[in-house]
């Protein structure tokens, strides 16, 4: 099971790579957005928001997110890992339901590109 500061590493990983993508991905990051991110198995959420390019984890908290964020994603804490180093598939773990995306109509037509 990933740990608490394997999970941090991830998103400090993803937001590396948001703020280095080209093209349409580039464009979806760069969203100005609020974002949590709940790891279920660890049961701590992490909110932030998608600024600039960037993923800015602002804090951590136990339990599921207490304030609804623009962009809302929950999995398990080696599945967030996995997809972060590209070894589990998005589309694959959003299908089978072992990752949960919510966000309004218009972010997910504009965050498709980073999926």
């Amino acid at each position: 099971m990933a740990t608490i500061e394997e999970c941090r590493a991830a998103l400090d990983k993803l937001s590396d790579n948001l703020a280095a993508a080209e093209g349409d991905v580039r464009g979806a990051a760069a969203l100005d957005r609020s974002l949590s991110c709940h790891v279920t198995d660890l049961d701590t959420t992490f909110a932030g928001r998608l600024h600039n390019g960037r993923i800015e984890v602002l804090g951590t908290a136990q339990g599921p997110p207490r304030v609804r964020a623009d962009i809302r994603i929950a999995t398990s804490g080696d599945d967030l890992v996995a997809l972060v180093d590209g070894e589990l598939n998005f589309a694959k773990a959003w299908g089978s339901g072992r990752v949960r995306l919510e966000a309004g109509l218009r972010d997910l037509f504009r965050l498709r590109s980073l999926l």
